[in-house]
């Protein structure tokens, strides 16, 4: 398997001491570069570790081509400083990989945030000690550091996952996960190239190699509803109209369901006339990026009449742009709702399939059976590769937090805690685990809107338990409880519920089928938060 270059650790090297802080933080991508910088700014001792060679978390590992937001740009930085907003310019409205780890090394060094970040330092384990009322952890290298604190911003997609196929070490060519594309980049150019899996990732890198390669042949589970990004270039106008207005921007997203900047029509789809509706599904086409999902008919995201009306419209604008009949409706998808997976945005991918040097193999009629030393081979045919790309998702919420092997009181692991699905306290805290808090398990949608409420939550409740002389903050039974069964009953009403994806956790053998983030809206779950410590951190033992 291919591997990313990685620079030397960086940080003391391990002279079996064991460094003290108040907060230690894993992960320093998003959300673990603002947690940094908040705690900082509320007098924490705090370090981060992270096993990147960089920052960037996300946006350091996912260099595949094509990789790229699906989010307006600018609505995705951070909005804590003002400074920091009208010095940086956004080149794209839809921000590529590159562009957008140079931002966050920007944060970095802006904030003088490199001095608390130890990289290249893999996290193996973290014990909460019941004496001293602090988290123990240790890194693979040896290193051992203490906290009163935890922090996991290890992020909601960052643990790969790759099908155990039989037979995937036999393999004689360069193969790798989307997810750890190595950093000096794979040579595709006139290679024989085989793509696993269509899902957001799969339909950009796809649609970005297929431009180079001699040969490529994707092999597809699941169709993926997709929508046209429409990116370009902002102009110099355009920049200085988004620095104006970035007060409304994020005022607009964090009036929205999922702190993006598009709020649904507040009509129903089925209420206007076929022509009157079809006239606005047609307008939102041409718009970018998840204007076409998230500005639509309020019941287009929800099981229904609506939500095929509007499915099917989408099926047909992708049967226009494939040539081959049958090609098309193997990419039209028919066993799930639209909107109960994230929208993939693209920018020709369908147009990949109008290529003669590119060949769609449907592995729900021909299962993989192997992979062979010289390629994949179905239970229908071999096909020779010269390279294989595994665009096959992650282990979404919990898998990344079950690597840690991370030990509360009395010894027990958050992964078995977590084997019928995450147990926790609006996401964030979980009963038997003092001081831990799980910021990861509790941010969805647009990650950095979401993200900064968040943490200034956490930094806040961290503030409260040093100011009140307490020595530990955790989840009660009876609070951890109430929210699972929340998140179990209200997460049934969901669209997000009704497929299977990473939302629920269907795209991993054996995993518990269970919503993996809140079922509520984001200004819901910042009243939710806030509800709690305004009453004195209602749902929380504080010792």
């Amino acid at each position: 398997m291919v591997e990313s270059l990685q620079q030397p650790a960086t940080g003391p090297a391990d002279s079996g001491e064991i460094e003290r802080f108040d907060a230690i933080i894993i992960g320093a991508g998003v959300t673990g570069l603002y947690s940094l910088y908040r705690m900082r700014e509320l007098g924490f001792t705090v370090q981060a570790f992270d096993d990147g060679g960089g920052v960037g978390g996300t946006w350091y590992w996912n260099r595949y081509p094509g990789c790229r937001f699906d989010s307006e740009s600018y609505s995705y930085g951070y909005s804590f400083s003002e400074e920091l907003l009208q010095e940086w310019d956004w080149k794209e409205h839809y921000s590529a990989q590159p562009e957008n780890e140079r931002y966050l090394n920007y944060v970095a060094d802006k904030f003088d945030l490199r001095k608390h970040i130890r990289l290249n330092s893999r996290v193996t384990g973290a014990t909460f000690d019941e004496e001293a009322n602090c988290w123990e952890v240790r890194l693979e290298d040896g290193h051992r550091a203490r906290g009163q604190f935890l922090i996991t911003s290890v992020g909601i997609l960052s643990s790969g996952y790759v099908p155990d196929f039989e037979g995937i070490h036999d393999f004689k060519g360069p193969w790798c996960h989307t997810g750890k594309w190595p950093a000096e980049g794979m040579d595709l150019a006139g290679k024989r190239v085989g793509v696993i899996g269509t899902g957001a990732s799969g339909v950009q890198l796809i649609t970005e190699i297929a431009k180079e390669v001699g040969h490529l042949t994707v092999f597809q589970r699941t169709a993926n509803y997709c929508a046209p990004l429409r990116n370009g270039p902002i102009d110099d106008q355009t920049q200085q109209e988004i620095k104006s207005s970035y007060p409304d921007i994020f005022k607009k997203c964090m009036e929205t369901p999922g702190s993006f900047m598009h709020q649904f029509d507040p009509r129903s789809a089925m209420s206007v006339s076929k022509e009157e509706r079809h006239a606005l599904y047609e307008e939102l086409w041409q718009e970018g990026g998840f204007k076409k999902w998230l500005s639509n008919f309020y019941d287009v995201m929800l099981p229904g009449e609506a939500n095929e009306d509007y499915a099917e419209f989408v099926r047909n604008k992708i049967r226009e742009r494939v040539h081959d009949p049958v090609v098309a409706e193997k990419l039209v998808p028919k066993d799930h709702m639209f909107g109960s997976k994230r929208l993939p945005c693209e920018s020709g991918y369908y147009e990949v399939y109008n290529q003669d040097n590119v060949l769609l193999v449907d592995v729900r009629e021909a299962p993989i059976e192997r992979i062979t030393p010289k390629g994949v081979k179905t239970i229908e045919a071999e096909y020779e590769l010269d390279v294989i790309i595994y665009a096959t998702g992650f282990d979404a919420v919990t898998g990344s937090l079950a690597k840690l092997d991370i030990k509360g009181i009395g010894g027990k692991t958050l992964k078995d805690k977590f084997a019928g699905g995450p147990r926790t306290y609006m996401g964030v805290s979980s009963a038997g685990f003092p001081n831990l808090f799980t910021i990861n398990a509790a941010s969805v949608g647009n990650f950095v809107r979401a993200a900064e409420p968040l943490v200034d939550w956490v930094s806040e409740a961290m503030a409260h338990v040093r100011d009140h002389g307490h020595s530990r903050i955790t989840a009660t039974v009876e609070a951890e409880d109430a929210w699972v069964q929340h998140v179990n009953e209200d997460g049934a009403k969901v669209l997000r519920t009704q497929a299977n994806s990473w939302f629920v956790g269907a795209n991993i053998p054996g995993k518990a089928r269970v919503l993996l983030t809140a079922p509520d809206t984001a200004p819901v779950m910042r009243a939710k938060r806030n509800a709690v410590s305004a009453n004195g951190y209602e749902g929380f033992i504080l010792e």
